[in-house]
């Protein structure tokens, strides 16, 4: 046992997971590894067992004997708490989680590690559905919600629906907290089915009537790091604020080549900038030019720790947590107009066609001539803003050959099957006090799909690089769809006389020649949601599996250093590579760093999209607090058995509860989608227009309701 607590768990893993092993106590493992009579190395096997427990890769049985899960017919997951009181379980490694009836869940809350039974396998379509048994390791994170205050005591209502108890706090432990402050709670006692769980204050955020407090108990409650630690402060005092000759030294030259960078006007982080050349045969050569973050942030310093802890930068609708700190991010990593920068250059010839013929990457030297705005670019292309076009006349051809060739990517793209999904995204205006005053779709013109063909580009170039030298990368993979959910897509789009060619293994061209079928046509946003929701998630992993919804066999995040960890994890091999350092070291150890780094940032990626979402549903529900009563056009965007979900042109989305609908008895028919009066024959459907007005919101439960508004209401108005 003279050996790393790894090791350790290891040589124990090996015995419990032997076929022969009978689950044991401590005392006769023990004795099978000759430590008994030995204080220290008992203490050291009982620490390891427990790790082995947390992690749940074996469990303690109500007699203290230690055993694989399967070993005595229990899974080790997650927990994920539902606020209707059941829950699911996430088994590492399973596609299909195991549903956990109310009855069940005995004490868990979410986010514990558990270990369950199977109350009922696989049947028939049903999923599985299991039991709590034993509760492994609870969530230790700290719960973030609104203190209410009676005489002598006090209770926190979560703000995660998913925490569906309230959490008594003694008088002694509510750090002075009075009714409507948004405070965090440390758990002391976890309680029981009869007993409310117990916590105390360790930190009052603010009440929720001040400014901002909203949005902080959601950056609270998904844990986002606010504050850099004093190490990565201490190492920013080493990093020069414009780049040094030294750096310069070695790099290849670009900063007389005409070179812009494209952005919203409101971004500070610039991580990319572009070159274009049209040559004399009619091809081009397309420059994607990336800030070298990786100059600055070394592989194991304070500042790379970090960066991989955060994994992704934030964008709030407030404020932006970013995941390196501004010296860099805003500073000499971000490629401002007029000043020397480094960058990781892929350089690519690119045919009438829209092949990449040849490219190069190199580490280069830069200076951006234009910082220029999507805004204004799509002014000087779309709108033929004479003022505009006189302001950056030199630049004008610049961008019509951009235009020009980004046509031709996108056209090839779209040739070989790849899906856009072309929903609007939202941006929320604010005023000084954080209070919504404008909510509009963001705008998705000619400058932003330009930069999109060039950043995809760019992104498979790099990997198809990689995929075929074979060295250790990170790449981002869209794996095939379900096919049972496709199956439920091709059934849903019979009804409107529409049907994807394949079975079992769809190609996405299918996908894409329906969506461009339906384009315009009432149904397009029902089919286009639920084609979405057909999808798998994207995420990031070491093997080059391809990605489906871009129809494409390679492909990484190489254009985002700036904001996205596996983007600066890839430049670092890159730039190895590219100096001839790759040696079966260094192949070794990126081998053995870089699934974990792929698991990590695949994690973080998923929680500040969470936190994004919640934001931006947020300031929704204030929004329309000050226009309830008010009428508006909208879509119906979803038919569920509680209601019609109807979406406003601004994006914001309320429910039309079922019981609303008071002029007839209307069924809800699941196959097809529709509610259908059972006197009038009247049908709801998902993409006919409405008209509604604001019913209520909810604050606490960010949710909106609407009701119809009939015609006839409106002329006796």
């Amino acid at each position: 046992m003279e050996n790393t607590l790894e090791e350790k768990k290891q040589v124990l893993l090996e015995i419990i997971n032997h076929k022969d092993y009978k689950p044991m106590k401590i005392k006769e493992l023990g004795i099978l590894l000759s430590i008994n009579g030995d204080d220290e190395k008992r203490a050291m096997l009982e620490e390891t067992l427990e790790q082995l427990i947390a992690e749940g890769k074996i469990i303690k049985t109500k007699r203290g004997k230690y055993a694989r899960p399967e070993a005595v017919n229990m899974i080790v997951g997650k927990f994920i708490a539902h606020a209707k009181g059941f829950g699911f379980v996430e088994i590492e490694g399973e596609e299909n989680d195991i549903f956990i009836p109310a009855p069940y869940v005995n004490g868990a809350f979410n986010n514990d590690t558990v270990a369950i039974k199977l109350i009922r396998r696989d049947s028939k379509g049903k999923r599985k559905e299991g039991e709590v048994i034993k509760i492994i390791k609870r969530n230790d994170s700290d719960v973030i919600g609104t203190y209410q205050k009676s005489k002598n005591f006090g209770f926190v209502v979560a703000d995660n629906k998913k925490f569906t108890k309230d959490i008594f706090i003694s008088k002694n432990k509510s750090k002075g907290a009075v009714s409507g402050h948004k405070v965090v709670v440390k758990i002391t006692d976890w309680g029981n089915e009869r007993r409310n769980p117990e916590g105390e204050i360790i930190e009052i955020i603010g009440h929720i009537n001040d400014p901002g407090t909203d949005i902080l108990s959601i950056v609270r409650s998904y844990e986002l790091p606010m504050q850099f630690p004093d190490a990565v402060m201490n190492q920013l005092d080493y990093i020069p604020s414009e780049v040094t000759e030294e750096d310069k030294a070695g790099r290849l030259d670009l900063r007389e080549i005409q070179m812009v960078t494209i952005d919203g006007e409101d971004a500070k982080d610039l991580d990319d900038a572009i070159t274009i050349q049209r040559n004399e045969d009619g091809t081009f050569t397309l420059g994607v030019h990336i800030a070298d973050v990786t100059n600055y942030v070394t592989e194991g310093s304070p500042l790379d720790v970090e960066a991989l802890r955060r994994g992704t930068s934030v964008y709030l609708v407030d404020r932006v947590i970013p995941m390196l700190p501004h010296k860099l991010s805003n500073g000499i990593c971000s490629l401002n107009m007029g000043t020397d920068r480094l960058a990781l250059s892929c350089l690519m010839d690119i045919d009438k066609k829209g092949n990449v013929v040849n490219h190069k990457i190199a580490e280069t030297l830069i200076n951006v001539d234009r910082r220029m705005t999507y805004t204004n670019v799509r002014k000087i292309l779309s709108d033929k803003d004479q003022e505009v076009i006189s302001e950056y006349k030199d630049f004008v051809k610049m961008f019509e050959e951009m235009e020009e060739l980004a046509a031709i990517l996108r056209d090839k793209r779209k040739r070989r099957g790849s899906i856009d999904f072309d929903f609007a995204e939202t941006k929320v205006i604010l005023n000084e006090k954080g209070e919504p005053i404008d909510i509009i779709p963001y705008d998705r013109n000619v400058a932003t799909k330009i930069i999109e063909e060039f950043m995809l580009l760019a992104n498979e170039t790099i990997a198809e690089d990689f995929f075929w030298q074979e060295l250790p990368f990170v790449y981002r993979t869209h794996e095939e769809p379900d096919p049972e959910r496709l199956a439920t897509l091709a059934s849903f789009i019979h009804n409107f006389g529409y049907n994807i060619k394949g079975e079992g293994e769809i190609h996405p061209k299918e996908i894409q020649k329906l969506l461009i079928e339906i384009e315009g046509k009432p149904e397009e946003a029902i089919i286009s949601r639920l084609a979405l929701r057909s999808m798998k998630r994207a995420c990031y992993t070491v093997t080059g599996d391809g990605h489906y919804g871009l129809a494409t066999k390679y492909y990484t995040h190489f254009t985002s250093p700036i904001r996205r960890y596996p983007d600066l994890q890839i430049h670092r091999i890159i730039k190895e590579n590219l100096n001839g350092k790759m040696e079966e070291k260094r192949i070794r150890h990126f081998n053995a760093i870089l699934p974990n780094v792929a698991k990590q940032t695949s994690e973080t990626e998923r929680t500040a999209e969470e936190a994004e979402r919640e934001t931006i549903k947020l300031k929704k529900v204030q929004y329309m607090e000050k226009h309830i009563g008010e009428k508006f056009e909208g879509v119906i965007s979803g038919v569920t058995a509680w209601g019609l979900y109807v979406e406003l042109p601004n994006t914001v989305e309320g429910l039309v509860h079922v019981t609303t609908l008071d002029d007839d008895y209307y069924i809800f028919d699941e196959k097809k989608h529709i509610f259908i009066g059972e006197r009038t024959s009247k049908i709801y459907r998902m993409g006919e227009p409405v008209k509604i007005a604001v019913l209520s919101v909810n604050k606490v439960e960010r949710t909106i309701d609407f009701e119809l508004v009939s015609e006839d209401t409106e002329e006796e108005e």
